[in-house]
């Protein structure tokens, strides 16, 4: 059987590199968006597009799932492993699939920590413009002191600062 998947499992691989190339370049242009206050509209184009790429791996995974369990493996890591061990075992060339697969979890992994920065920078500018657009508007703000007996108090105050 493995020789039927193997080669639907090779243009997986070399499909997927792709994505995961897109993917962590769209991530860096994100980052790089960010540092450079763009404006928002290029950050929801960048969006956009990672959520794409994105499904087109999650579909990659599912079918790479399926190759695995025609073969009765496991969708995990290790059925990975053992999926190509049994390609050398029929005698198909593994060494470029392998390093697809290992370049693709190297991306990912990477692409993993960008988005996570990425997401904690928008998080940050998205409360900078609550905070900046609440000092302006006047709406209340919560100031946390402490009472007689130590615990904690928010007293809300409303003072506007700009008029318009």
């Amino acid at each position: 059987m493995i020789h039927k998947t193997y080669p639907f499992t090779e243009k997986l691989m070399v499909d997927a590199l792709t994505l995961a190339e897109q993917l962590h370049q769209q991530l860096h242009q994100e980052a790089y968006a960010l540092k450079k206050a763009q404006h928002a509209e290029s950050i929801d184009f960048i969006a956009a597009n990672k959520r794409q790429l994105a499904a087109k791996l999650e579909q990659f995974n599912s079918q790479l799932g399926r190759v695995l369990t025609s073969e009765n493996l496991p969708h995990s890591q290790q059925g990975l492993a053992d999926y190509f061990l049994r390609a050398e075992a029929a005698n198909l060339p593994t060494t470029e699939a392998r390093k697809k697969w290992e370049t693709i979890r190297t991306l990912c992994a990477e692409s993993k920590v960008l988005n996570e920065q990425n997401g904690a920078s928008l998080e940050l500018l998205a409360r900078h413009t609550k905070r900046s657009l609440q000092i302006l508007k006047g709406t209340p703000q919560f100031s946390n002191t402490y009472g007689p007996d130590g615990t904690a108090q928010n007293d809300s105050y409303t003072r506007t600062l700009v008029l318009a």
